[in-house]
């Protein structure tokens, strides 16, 4: 069954420049029946000043308690679909027939266009952004002061700090050392599947010096925070070019992640430390939170089940200019 709500209008009016399509499945086969299940799902991609989306959908099988007497076209059921304290679309959903295995996918089309470019020389001191994160009469920056405080994976911690300090010298700007950073830990870290666990925190990242791209984000963010700075988790999609010659990999991807670091002029400024670039036209926004516990895309209860990894298959592929499927 899929159910298509009402998006949100983005803030700002947008002309993309490049349409993706996005296919986000996500499949648990258990090793026993389960017999009860609870979810949330936060799989709603985000309309912002730099992306349009369209064609959202969701579907889930086995078919959710709460939708079993709704059809297609009906919106969502309101008691079920929320947002987070960051604006993030929720769904939430129970199963309780038995069933041995769950499949939901996540289809939409996203137009994107560019941000503004960074300015590395222009950017203000980043001691002084930082002081101005601190607690004070009359803050002025509160969202920022949120994403500057330690989370469980991105913690404030003297490792991550003294790794930082590297690149924010002093009377350094802020953005020209934070993309130092980002390019040192795409230097430093070797990008391994498999050789962390989605709890693993930055600290530990640190020390492994691997991983995947959520502990390059986790790594990126718990080093500005350590700081003093304020940064925050994105996850999304990423479209993957392949060597020249070679076809495109449909469906071999997972889904991304990067961060974003924030800078009074500028605002939030994205940084991909797993491919040492500047987020534009391929990078689709689903997410945003303090880290990846705020927006795991798929999380649950349930009785029964036994052992199930799951298994997560993302197709990011462009659509022909203007939007057409080629």
């Amino acid at each position: 069954m899929a159910l298509s709500p009402p998006v949100p209008e983005p803030a700002v009016p947008v002309a993309p420049r490049r349409w993706l399509r996005v296919h986000h499945e996500t499949r648990y086969d258990y090793a026993a029946t389960v017999e009860l299940a609870h979810h949330l799902a936060c799989l709603q991609p985000r309309d912002t000043a730099w992306q349009q989306v369209r064609g959202w959908s969701l579907s889930i099988d086995p078919v959710p308690d709460e939708w079993q007497a709704q059809p297609d076209t009906q919106p969502w059921p309101p008691l079920q679909h929320s947002r987070d304290p960051w604006g993030n679309g929720r769904l939430a959903f129970s199963l309780s027939r038995v069933h041995g295995s769950l499949r939901v996918v996540s289809r939409f089309e996203a137009g994107l266009s560019p941000r503004e470019p960074l300015a590395l020389d222009d950017s203000p001191d980043w001691a002084g952004v930082a002081a101005g994160l601190r607690y004070h009469q009359g803050l002025t920056n509160g969202e920022a002061v949120e994403f500057s405080l330690g989370t469980p994976l991105a913690p404030r911690d003297p490792r991550l700090a003294d790794y930082a300090r590297a690149s924010f010298t002093p009377g350094r700007g802020l953005m020209a050392a934070a993309v130092e950073l980002m390019h040192r830990i795409h230097a430093d870290f070797r990008y391994r599947p498999a050789s962390t666990e989605v709890s693993t925190s930055a600290p530990q990242a640190l020390a492994l010096r691997q991983g995947v791209c959520q502990d390059f984000a986790h790594v990126l963010i718990g080093g500005l925070r350590s700081l003093g700075l304020a940064a925050r988790y994105v996850s999304g999609y990423l479209l993957t070019h392949p060597p020249e010659g070679q076809p495109r990999l449909v469906g071999a991807d997972a889904s991304h992640a990067w961060a974003e670091v924030w800078c009074p002029q500028l605002g939030w400024c994205p940084l991909d430390p797993t491919n040492d670039q500047v987020p534009g036209l391929d990078h689709v926004t689903l997410a945003w939170g303090r880290d990846y516990a705020d927006v795991a895309p798929l999380r649950g209860v349930i009785r029964g089940g036994g052992r199930a990894a799951p298994h997560v298959a993302v197709t990011v592929e462009p659509l022909e200019e203007g939007g057409e499927t080629p």
